[in-house]
């Protein structure tokens, strides 16, 4: 059985766990540990653990549990003056890693109770804070302020880094030495997928690794952190942290947008990415793939089971 690692977090390491749970792979979905907002910023503050939220997204892609289950993982609480906004499943992981004394053995405890198919690993066990700073020189601090600016959202990122620096999870080296495919993306640039680029001993582990190197490019630009964004820009800011002629791969979506769609989200100043310069892969090593992947929702964003599809023939 092949092993395939995801990295990433939020929603797009959700589809695409989701997509290849299907496929005979065992999944290794290396997690961002960058979150601080909501009910994992309060855990993170009250508890110190790591933020629970993209790996109990993680769990439930994987899991093979009763669809009950899988929702009262997902269950948050619209009321009560301690739990409004928590999530079960945060809330879950917390409990558990009080019991084990470890988050790692937290994490393991909770994917037997949620069968799940493959490993959910925090790319680092260390807390550490997310910064990026813009081109007037302004650092925002935090993954959340960097999602939902409160600065100038027309303003560039420059670069991003965490504070202090951690070291990788042993776990996640071993999982990225040992896998035939290791995916990036799709998911929020700054916030989402460079963090985990950002760990020491990451960036190294996948350059030295043998397996294919996937990156899927986001369907759309995300309006305070990749404004007017194409193809090539998205590739050459994962450059920046994973270097040159890393990838072997980039997946991008071709599929048309309807003008419904794209007059909604004009509203939030995103627009589709394209592909403007083909010269660019030229340059490079990296085989250009493009397909319809749209999901068939008011929301612009991969189908997981398209997805799956054409990352199967390439590891396969």
């Amino acid at each position: 059985m092949k092993n395939v690692a995801v990295i990433g977090g939020g929603t797009g390491v959700f589809t695409v766990l989701v997509g290849l749970k299907d496929y005979p792979y065992h999944l290794l979905a290396i997690v961002s540990i960058a979150d601080d907002g909501g009910s994992s910023r309060i855990l993170r503050e009250d508890f110190g653990i790591l933020p629970p939220g993209d790996i109990r997204r993680a769990l439930i892609a994987l899991s093979s549990a009763s669809p009950v289950l899988t929702k009262l993982f997902s269950y948050r609480f619209k009321d009560g003056n301690n739990l409004k906004g928590h999530s079960f499943g945060n809330l879950f992981l917390t409990a558990l890693e009080r019991i084990t004394k470890d988050f790692s053995s937290a994490i393991e405890e909770a994917g037997k109770i949620l069968n799940i198919k493959g490993e959910v690993i925090p790319v680092s066990l260390e807390n550490a804070r997310l910064f990026a700073q813009l081109e007037n020189g302004y650092l925002v601090v935090g993954e959340t302020n960097i999602d939902i600016p409160k600065h100038d959202p027309n303003l560039k990122i420059e670069k991003v880094f965490l504070n202090p620096r951690v070291k990788a999870n042993p776990k996640a080296l071993k999982a990225l030495q040992k896998a035939d495919a290791i995916i990036l993306g799709p998911g929020d640039l700054y916030s989402s997928i460079i963090p985990n680029l950002l760990v020491d001993g990451i960036p190294q582990a996948i350059k030295q690794s043998k397996a294919k190197k996937i990156y899927i490019c986001n369907v759309m630009t995300k309006y305070g952190e990749t404004n007017n964004f194409t193809v090539e820009d998205f590739c050459r800011e994962i450059e920046k942290y994973l270097g040159k002629n890393v990838i072997d791969y980039v997946i991008i979506n071709i599929e048309k947008i309807s003008k419904k769609n794209l007059k909604k989200y004009s509203k939030e100043r995103a627009q589709p990415v394209e592909l403007r310069d083909e010269g660019f892969f030229k340059e490079r090593k990296y085989k250009l793939i493009k397909a319809p992947l749209l999901r068939k929702t008011q929301f612009l964003r991969h189908d997981p089971h398209k997805l799956a599809k054409i990352l199967a023939d390439i590891i396969d």
